[in-house]
């Protein structure tokens, strides 16, 4: 019998080699024919998936957005189920934008080389808002939470707060990034950022 192929999982290996090579060489290290050799397949396979390479670097983008998100949504549920307090959720779930380890940095390298490409591309430049958009949505429920709960202060604007700690956390990534995870003590500053907000629950812990 013919072997049945997954076509979402192909183009996953197609995206995630893309990634790779992204992150390694920037797009002058990135051809069809360097994605096929480092994905293991033909440079005909990707061409069935993806018409061009533009093609491709809207999904690989979309693709290391997603795996971002669920990683963040994940990092919520645990935290929630374990029945940490709101502040502590938001610290651990914002740290994992930071290039702190192999994965999130091979990740890091490529938003931050995708991201500046949007700035040319339209679909690309959709990509960024939508993630953005996201992401402030759901530190600004955070933070209006914190409210209800007595964590921050009523009068806080919940969205200027969210983009504030927003703004820290790509400065952080930024940071590490030039400096090694090493050398810099992001998760620290993070925190003073978020407890510049959550000025109860981050007094206590």
């Amino acid at each position: 019998m013919p072997r049945v192929v997954d076509h979402d999982q192909r183009r996953a290996r197609i995206a995630r080699a893309f990634q790779r090579l992204l992150a390694a060489d920037g797009f002058a290290g990135v051809s069809f024919s360097k994605v096929a050799a480092e994905a293991g397949i033909s440079v005909g396979s990707i061409q069935h998936y993806f018409a061009g390479k533009d093609v491709l670097l809207r999904f690989a983008y979309d693709d290391a957005v997603s795996r971002m998100g669920e990683r963040v949504r994940s990092r919520v549920r645990n935290g929630e189920a374990a029945g940490l307090p709101i502040a502590e959720v938001l610290l651990g779930t914002l740290a994992e934008l930071l290039p702190l380890d192999a994965e999130r940095e091979l990740e890091y390298r490529v938003r931050h080389g995708l991201q500046a490409q949007a700035a040319h591309d339209d679909a690309l430049a959709d990509v960024a808002r939508r993630s953005g958009r996201d992401l402030l949505g759901y530190v600004t429920s955070v933070v209006e939470r914190g409210k209800d709960s007595g964590d921050v202060a009523p009068g806080t604007d919940a969205e200027l707060a969210a983009r504030m700690i927003l703004a820290t956390v790509q400065g952080l990534a930024d940071q590490v990034a030039l400096s090694g995870a090493e050398a810099f003590p992001a998760r620290e500053v993070l925190s003073r950022s978020i407890a510049a907000v959550f000025t109860r629950s981050m007094q206590s812990a």
